[in-house]
């Protein structure tokens, strides 16, 4: 954080004469891919600590993360509280919800079961009582412009190579086809980031999973299974496919009980789930190129080869999509061995 900002915030905080903060306790909370960037700090005498947002105003925009907060609230989903905001300076002073990520937690022996269950839970009542009102829709629009980013960033700038007019047209074809399966969807409230990353295991909660919800800011109104790709097929942790399968058999079964309008078979509705994965990995893969070669945040390359496994198996499984392992084969020098379930 650089000086003028620390002393920004902290001149900020002190006017905050409810909380009488410790200034001395200021310390880095988390960081993300964009430009926000969040701090603990601790409250004198109790020790009771917050979290304070800092966000740029030239470049981030606070309005909607107050915005998707307060219709989380209202849903009753677990979403920080805004304790107190000073938007022309972008902080926010929010809930703490502890140092304890759901990957974190995985990590340490959570039950994996217990976690899941609460997370496509959570993910239900999110999508059945959310409103959408004021989201911008997850339009075709802007479904094609996140996978360019496939090519600009993780062929382009990553590989160093450029596609053939064939490889080009071969792409669009496919990037056609996974818009359409996005757009047949049922439209709900979509977080955009509902992962391991992005959900806390709050404290005190071990034993009965309690998640708060975190980096909602993106959210749009969109198709129903994205979310539940950005939980299953992870870019920071794997689970072997049949355990993904029957989480969303689960997902699937307490969706339609919910009165989410799903698919009634659920074939299909395991199709639409490759197919809207397969959009979301293209586009990571173009963002974790693009936050190494344009940001210096080379550590997102280590996450590259599952989300390229992830595309993989996919395109592997449709015989539409055997043009894109050709562009990747090409990229990685590979053989061509392809088995078709579809």
């Amino acid at each position: 954080m650089c000086e003028l900002r620390q002393q920004k915030m902290q001149e900020w905080l002190a006017t905050l004469t409810s909380y009488s903060f410790d200034l001395s306790t200021v310390s880095a909370a988390s960081s993300d891919a964009s430009f926000r960037r969040y701090f603990r700090v601790a409250e004198t005498g109790t020790g009771k600590t917050h979290v304070v947002m800092d966000a740029p105003p030239d470049k981030e925009d606070v309005k909607p993360f107050l915005h998707v907060a307060h219709a989380l609230k209202v849903a009753g989903l677990n979403a920080p509280d805004i304790l107190a905001s000073n938007l022309q300076d972008g902080f926010l002073l929010l809930t703490d919800f502890g140092n304890t990520t759901f990957l974190q937690a995985l990590g340490q022996g959570a039950s994996s079961e217990s976690m899941y269950r609460r997370a496509m839970s959570d993910l239900v009542h999110m999508q059945t009582r959310t409103s959408v009102a004021g989201l911008p829709l997850y339009a075709a629009e802007k479904l094609l412009s996140e996978m360019a980013l496939f090519e600009q960033w993780f062929i382009q700038a990553h590989h160093r190579a450029e596609l053939t007019t064939q490889e080009k047209n071969w792409l669009a074809g496919i990037q056609n086809l996974l818009v359409q399966s996005a757009l047949a969807e049922s439209q709900v409230f979509v977080h955009r980031d509902y992962h391991s990353r992005n959900l806390m295991l709050l404290p005190g909660t071990e034993q009965t999973p309690e998640l708060g919800i975190i980096d909602f800011q993106d959210a749009v109104a969109g198709p129903l299974s994205y979310d539940l790709v950005s939980l299953l097929r992870d870019a920071y942790i794997q689970w072997p496919e049949e355990q993904t399968l029957d989480w969303t058999i689960r997902y699937w079964e307490e969706a339609r009980k919910a009165g989410l309008k799903v698919p009634a078979d659920i074939g299909e509705f395991y199709r639409q789930f490759d197919f809207m994965g397969l959009q979301r990995h293209l586009k990571v893969l173009g963002i974790f190129a693009r936050l190494n070669h344009r940001d210096g945040k080379a550590q997102y390359l280590n996450d590259l080869p599952l989300v390229l496994e992830y595309v993989r198996k996919v395109a592997a499984r449709y015989i539409a999509f055997k043009p894109l392992l050709l562009i990747l084969d090409r990229l990685e020098d590979k053989a061509v061995q392809v088995a078709y379930s579809f």
